[in-house]
């Protein structure tokens, strides 16, 4: 494989990154230097270095005004939009109204303050997961091009700006897929799906930001994306954030001290947050146990998998709703549909799942591709497919290729 063609796959997530690679006949997920799959889409700066990565978020505790995430969310906004507006109260570090409506964001660096736009940071998530690409595969292999993925409703201002970052991380960017898609391609690698018999599938994509739900025919190596609907607004942080909202309450109501405002404090808290949601997933109850909380006050609280589903049952009803759009966009019947897909790291919570089972009444759900990895795993055949790199299973895709795009993906949403 020259240097030339080597192409990679970027899932550039909310919260998580994922790089992957087409290598001697299957798609490899690259391991980044902590030995993790996936890497943090965070970027801190101390007092004498920037961080990106899991090195960047192991310092949040120490700098949570200068430890930057969520670039996903800003990417392609205007400052005043509501959505910015209300994630703004919700940040520790600071964002402030550039020209031209843009939000910056705004950090002390080495003695000096510096502004930032959302592409500069997720340029420096998209280095990174450059930099964990080469390292893999072979420090004299240059993977400069790429396929990056988007959520299906990311606007145009918000590919553009996606493009850009990619641009600034000084990659080749040679397209940008929708993330369902892609998750359909791993779907349909891992299934041979619909090679002899056409197969209709919904893709849940629930990540850390963004709800993506897509229906696609596959069939004789074609992606058909018959609806898509989603929220670009809706994710795991959402859930985070309730939790916190409720320990900052509980903290208030034992001590009589509100820390609502306190950067430090409700960084502490989104950490210990994020890590009873993923407990909740596998647990009936978790503890959430924060030490010296605020001026040397510990804090703990038992928190009930019930007490999560009832702060969050909005969300959850909501995730839904794209559900039935994408069905009665596509004209489809619930009976149609061979398989739900489950994708991203919020698709595990137990209550979306029975609620999707509910609306595909009772209906298995697909759980046999990893909801981290699927999306670069899809990104990854696809640059192979790009970069001539077809081997194996992968010619099988290609080479029925009925449609402009490569892997005939066809979706009238680019």
């Amino acid at each position: 494989m020259t240097e030339d063609n080597h192409a990679i796959g970027i899932d550039l997530g909310t919260t998580y990154s994922c790089v992957a690679a087409w290598q001697a006949d299957h798609v490899e997920i690259l391991v980044n230097d902590h030995g993790n799959r996936t890497t943090r889409s965070y970027v801190t700066f101390t007092d004498s270095k920037r961080l990106v990565g899991d090195d960047a978020f192991n310092q949040v505790g120490r700098f949570p005004a200068n430890s930057i995430f969520d670039a996903k969310r800003l990417i392609g906004r205007r400052f005043n939009e509501e959505t910015v507006q209300n994630d703004i109260k919700c940040w520790p570090f600071k964002v402030i109204e550039g020209p031209a409506d843009k939000p910056l964001i705004v950090v002390n660096h080495k003695g000096e303050e510096k502004k930032f736009a959302a592409e500069d940071i997720s340029s420096m998530v998209l280095a990174k997961m450059r930099e964990i690409a080469e390292s893999y595969l072979c420090s004299k292999i240059s993977a400069k091009n790429a396929v990056i993925t988007v959520p299906s409703y990311f606007n145009d201002s918000q590919r553009q700006a996606t493009i850009e970052a990619g641009k600034l991380a000084g990659l080749n960017v040679l397209r940008i897929i929708n993330e369902p898609t892609a998750a359909a391609i791993a779907y349909g690698i891992d299934k041979k799906a619909g090679w002899f018999k056409k197969r209709n599938v919904m893709i849940f994509d629930w990540g850390g930001g963004t709800l993506d739900v897509s229906l696609l025919s596959i069939g004789h190596g074609v992606f058909d994306v018959k609806a898509t609907a989603g929220d670009t607004h809706l994710g795991g942080e959402d859930l985070d954030n309730r939790m916190v909202n409720y320990c900052v309450e509980e903290f208030k109501t034992k001590q009589n001290v509100d820390i609502g405002g306190n950067a430090k404090a409700l960084r502490k808290a989104k950490t210990a947050c994020e890590k009873a949601k993923k407990a909740l997933s596998f647990s009936f109850d978790t503890d959430i146990e924060i030490d010296s909380w605020y001026k040397g006050e510990d804090f703990h609280t038992t928190f009930t998998r019930d007490k999560f589903e009832e702060l969050n049952m909005d969300i959850f009803n909501k995730c839904m709703e794209p559900v039935n759009k994408c069905l009665e966009d596509a004209k489809m019947d619930i009976s149609e549909v061979d398989d739900v897909v489950l994708v991203g790291g919020s698709s595990r919570i137990p209550k979306v799942q029975e609620l999707l089972q509910e609306v595909f009444k009772g209906k298995e759900l697909c759980k046999s591709i990893n909801p981290d990895e699927a999306v670069a795993y899809g990104a990854a055949v696809q640059a192979a497919a790009l970069s001539g790199n077809v081997t194996g299973k992968l010619q099988d895709f290609t080479l029925l290729d009925v449609t402009p795009l490569s892997l005939g993906i066809e979706s009238g949403r680019w």
